[in-house]
């Protein structure tokens, strides 16, 4: 048992695996699926979450380098904080929080988002709410010298959610997505934990 999670959770996750049966992810992809499906009691998560090649072990290295996290919303931030304080006390930074006055034509996620990125873009970065922030993010990718660790694209809804999704599948970043229209900041949180126990647990090995 981890001592960074609660054993009631570990009780859970033992429901999980009873009813998740065999599958084919990797010990690591399966502590992120395990505890985005505690998060949500949704098992479809299991059929919808991408990853690419390296990603984790990608997230992994550049948690340990305490590398920024910076997520679209408030309610990731909240939601990632504590682990984040109980691990590596990684600079951590809400997106729409660095934008009071967004540019014209855009979101204040969307501003900040692009702000963040021109600051930190070497950074983990956690969407689960603004899809237009994951697109303008996209759109900066191919003449960005620097690339992300890693882009976690979650977002949830019916505006722009698909488009931004498969913005993201179609870059080379290192990535962690959800297909569809399910997603939201629970999920984009949960990934982040379960990244950051991840990278703990092998720091202390």
């Amino acid at each position: 048992m981890s001592l960074l999670n609660h054993p009631i959770l570990e009780q859970s996750f033992a429901v999980i695996d009873r009813e998740i049966g065999e599958h084919n992810f990797s010990p690591a992809e399966y502590a992120i699926v395990r505890r985005v499906i505690h998060t949500t009691a949704d098992f479809e998560f299991a059929t919808l979450i991408r990853f690419s090649p390296g990603a984790i072990e990608n997230a992994i290295a550049s948690l340990q380098r305490r590398v920024p996290i910076i997520t679209d919303v408030g309610m990731v931030k909240q939601g990632v904080a504590g682990m984040v304080s109980k691990t590596f006390g990684t600079p951590l930074i809400a997106a729409v929080e660095e934008a009071p006055v967004p540019l014209p034509g855009k979101t204040r996620t969307e501003t900040g988002l692009m702000q963040c990125f021109e600051l930190f873009p070497d950074a983990i970065f956690a969407i689960g709410n603004a899809p237009t922030a994951l697109l303008a993010l996209c759109a900066e990718l191919p003449k960005a010298p620097v690339q992300p660790a890693l882009v976690i694209g979650v977002p949830v809804g019916f505006i722009s959610v698909l488009e931004s999704k498969a913005a993201l599948a179609n870059t080379p970043v290192p990535q962690i997505r959800i297909e569809g229209r399910k997603g939201g900041s629970p999920v984009a949180a949960a990934i982040v934990n379960a990244l950051l126990i991840l990278a703990w647990e092998a720091y202390e090995s």
